[in-house]
């Protein structure tokens, strides 16, 4: 899937936008967040017409609006299109094609998003680096980030969402990348890309533009779907093995992450480089930092650069967060899940040593007909590790729980009313689960 035509304004419209754009280059697309001289795209959504908000966006202080229904056109401060969003996507790839520097993409089912923030911290070491903020990683999210992207910037990471086939492809049209990595392929969304090997179909087309685009590709080679997936491309390499172009060793992980790195052209033994002390918790978290590490390195960034950026990346917004409090250790990873990294999560915290383990999980969202057996596929783990201290939360929890007579409950509110009730202290909690079930909500009573 790529912009459509017939969807854009032609050529020379964009380009006359684009000149518009390198005078007041801040884009805009809510009127609660009004940026003076900036340029408003009036997007549509099912529940919102943004056009009906045009002029109030000019009245505060936006010099252009740009609408795709003219009967809101007031007077020439409105640029009148055939349809808002594919003209944001062109945009963005007009822009995209005026730059020389290198664009990496990263997509994947669990961990696109720290191993952005991890890329991000170590190629800043060196560079000036754009990287997507929060989580603006859709059809929207990349052609703004794209456009945040200014002469001074050396190097882009665009994160790249999907779920359902055709996205990620569509990503690529709009920021044509030159180097590319996913993390891992698992089961999530799987009602949007219509089961496993739809998302496996999906992720993949980060690679096959790529490679179309002679491109370089980052691949973890312990796993062996990426390595199938990118068999014949141009790629490098990372894992523990010692054949690898980049190798690394995990030490520990109890609860942050050590390991050392080297590169296969280092003749220093890898046991004889320095450990790394990251403040990431979960062993799965190894292999997004190894990437980070490999990718910092091709980009020349040195070793002791990125030993300082992957040793100072802090967590943040309820993705593997370590929090002491004065009654328990939290590690909170209450920002998305699915059956892979819920899975993960639970292995890795069976093995860390560490005194009174409870965990609390929430609903896995979106996994459609396949829910109900991926619940009680969870719950199975937990009874199969003996964990014995859990609380349950959402209703497709609820009903699984009673395979092992958990506490359980519909509602984040309602788990935070027991734990308010029945205090916890002295424990290693495992808070883990979908964002629409705002396990976050629970932290006070921890």
């Amino acid at each position: 899937m790529a912009i459509r035509e017939s969807d854009l304004v032609n050529k020379n419209r964009i380009e006359e936008l684009y000149n518009y754009f390198l005078k007041h280059s801040v884009i805009c697309t809510d009127t609660r967040d009004i940026k003076q001289g900036a340029i408003f795209f009036a997007l549509k959504g099912e529940n919102f017409n943004a056009n009906k908000f045009a002029e109030q966006a000019l009245a505060a202080g936006c010099s252009l609006a740009v609408i795709d229904e003219p009967g809101y056109k007031k007077d020439d401060r409105y640029f009148v299109v055939n349809d808002v969003l594919s003209t944001l996507q062109a945009l963005a790839n007009y822009h995209r094609k005026q730059l020389s520097i290198p664009v990496i993409a990263i997509t994947g089912t669990n961990g696109k998003t720290t191993s952005k923030e991890l890329l991000n911290a170590v190629l800043s070491q060196k560079y000036e680096v754009l990287a997507t903020k929060g989580n603006l990683n859709n059809h929207i999210g990349v052609p703004l980030t794209l456009l945040n992207i200014t002469k001074e910037h050396e190097m882009a990471i665009i994160e790249m969402g999907a779920n359902h086939q055709g996205e990620i492809a569509l990503l690529c049209s709009i920021a044509e990348p030159d180097f590319g990595m996913i993390t891992n392929i698992g089961k999530a969304h799987l009602d949007g890309f219509g089961g496993y090997e739809g998302v496996i179909k999906a992720k993949s087309e980060l690679y096959h533009f790529i490679h179309k685009m002679g491109g370089i590709l980052f691949v973890n080679a312990e796993n062996a779907l990426l390595q199938k997936l990118s068999e014949g491309m141009n790629k490098i390499t990372f894992g523990t093995s010692p054949d690898v172009d980049f190798t690394g060793v995990f030490i520990e992980g109890n609860p942050f992450v050590k390991l050392r790195f080297k590169a296969k052209e280092d003749t220093q033994q890898l046991e004889e480089k320095p450990i790394i002390t990251t403040q990431l918790i979960g062993n799965y978290n190894f292999e997004n930092i190894l990437a980070a590490a490999c990718i910092g390195h091709y980009f020349r960034v040195s070793e002791k650069q990125i030993e300082h950026g992957l040793e100072s990346y802090v967590p943040s917004n309820n993705r593997s967060q370590v929090m002491k409090t004065p009654d328990n250790l939290l590690l909170l990873d209450a920002y998305n899940a699915n059956p892979s990294s819920m899975n993960a999560a639970i292995e890795n915290f069976t093995n860390m040593n560490q005194p009174n383990k409870m965990v609390i999980l929430g609903d896995m969202l979106e996994l459609g007909v396949d829910s109900e057996k991926e619940h009680d596929t969870i719950v199975q783990l937990l009874q199969k590790n003996k964990i014995e201290k859990v609380i349950l939360v959402g209703p497709f929890f609820m009903k699984s729980g009673k395979l092992i007579n958990a506490i359980s409950f519909s509602t984040s509110g309602e788990a935070l009313d027991y734990l308010k009730q029945h205090p916890v202290k002295g424990a290693t909690v495992l808070i883990k689960g979908s964002r629409g079930i705002k396990l976050e909500k629970i932290v006070e009573a921890l």
